[in-house]
């Protein structure tokens, strides 16, 4: 059998996705080169890895076990190279990082230097909603969180990074009562902020529209469609062309703080413990040199 590492990766794309679309664009490839690769792996079995009924691609059972296995092996490629690494003195392994959505505009500062330091590190950055993110810390499938709020029921320890600062914004400078409101999905640390905020200050309002991101909330917003309260951190650009104003509300902003968390008595790995190391020590830098347009609001 001649089958490569290469194609082990990518078949495990495809089972991971069920796709060959969603593989080649988690990959950064075409479609027509996954699906080669695809069969060029097929070949080398007599039983079929996958099957397509209807439009829909599936995992035989025999597909799911050489998964689990092909798993197997591209982590003991990872390991030789981590072990290459480390005996030529660089830190190595992965780190593993999940993000609430908004914070895809903070966790990537203060990564950049750390990783340009550390090349023998590989970073595993998901960004989702606050819910999956509190999942993955639960199931220790990750090194660190970032959020804004401090998970309920859950024993853990954290490092401050900034504070988050939310605004009800709106693409006109004077705030229009005729305007419907817009909300995040349900499970969204900004949703749950906002829902607190009318029920406390105006009274419950009724929900008029609701988007899954904070990127789909700023663009109905820049488009006139309603106003929101939204993280003041991705608003830059917007706030400094004029496209979106803060509009004045009393009890804003809202504030909490961005936060790494960990669980309380995990046993950092070696990389893991590198990072935390790194931002106590560089932390103020970073937000000097990346974040003073967000400090003076």
């Amino acid at each position: 059998m001649n089958y490569t590492i290469h194609q082990l990766k990518i078949f495990l794309k495809v089972v991971q996705t069920q796709s060959i679309t969603k593989a080649a664009e988690e990959l950064f490839m075409t479609q027509p080169a996954v699906s080669i690769q695809l069969k060029n792996l097929q070949d080398q079995f007599d039983i079929p890895l996958t099957e397509v009924l209807g439009r829909q691609l599936y995992v035989t059972d025999f597909g799911k076990e050489i998964a689990l296995i092909a798993e197997r092996v591209i982590q003991e490629v990872e390991n030789i190279n981590y072990k290459t690494q480390a005996f030529q003195g660089i830190l190595t392994g992965k780190l593993k990082i999940s993000s609430a959505s908004t914070g895809k505009y903070v966790i990537p500062y203060f990564l950049s230097d750390f990783m340009a330091q550390h090349t023998g590190i590989d970073l595993v950055l998901d960004v989702t909603n606050k819910s999956m993110v509190i999942d993955s810390l639960r199931k220790n499938e990750i090194d660190f969180a970032l959020v804004s709020v401090v998970p309920e029921k859950m024993n853990v320890e954290e490092e401050l990074l900034l504070e988050n600062k939310l605004f009800l914004m709106g693409s006109e400078p004077i705030r229009n009562e005729g305007k419907p409101l817009i909300y995040r999905e349900e499970g969204s640390a900004t949703r749950i902020a906002m829902e607190h905020y009318f029920e406390t200050q105006e009274g419950k309002k009724r929900k008029r529209m609701e988007l899954t991101s904070n990127e789909a909330v700023k663009q109905a917003v820049l488009a006139g469609l309603g106003l929101s309260i939204m993280p003041l951190i991705g608003m830059k650009n917007e706030l400094l062309n004029k496209e979106i104003h803060i509009l004045p509300a009393p009890g804003l902003p809202l504030k909490t703080e961005w936060r790494l968390v960990w669980q309380k008595g995990k046993k950092l790995s070696p990389v893991g413990q590198a990072f935390l190391d790194y931002l106590r020590m560089e932390k103020e830098n970073i937000l000097a040199k990346h974040f003073d347009w967000y400090l003076k609001f």
